[in-house]
């Protein structure tokens, strides 16, 4: 726990457990919200599978729609439990990672 700590720049023992509590919060949540979405959008589970790469298009469909739900939910969750100057370093990070960092430029 002291390298996650060390790793994240926090120093207490309670902010560490806020911060997992918010990913564990967050990725259920992210995955509630984002049925209706799909459903909304026309996508479900059975309505591409006459085709054998139906699934796949589904799959593929359903984790780019859940990736920008999750980022959102996780600075928004993260604000809720006080822990808001965290997550949002945390997204420029992971986005700058990912080559999405022009989204960040003001």
């Amino acid at each position: 726990m002291n390298r996650l700590k060390q790793r994240w720049g926090i120093t207490s023992n309670w902010q560490l457990a806020l911060i997992l509590v918010v990913f564990a919060i967050t990725g259920s949540s992210s995955v509630y919200v984002a049925r209706p979405v799909l459903e909304w959008i026309g996508l479900r589970p059975g309505t591409l599978t006459e085709a054998w790469w139906g699934d796949w298009i589904y799959w593929t469909l359903r984790i780019l729609i859940l990736f920008p739900i999750y980022q959102v939910l996780l600075v928004a969750i993260g604000w809720v439990f006080g822990q808001f100057s965290f997550f949002w370093n945390f997204e420029k990070k992971m986005l700058r990672r990912m080559g999405l960092g022009f989204l960040l430029r003001s």
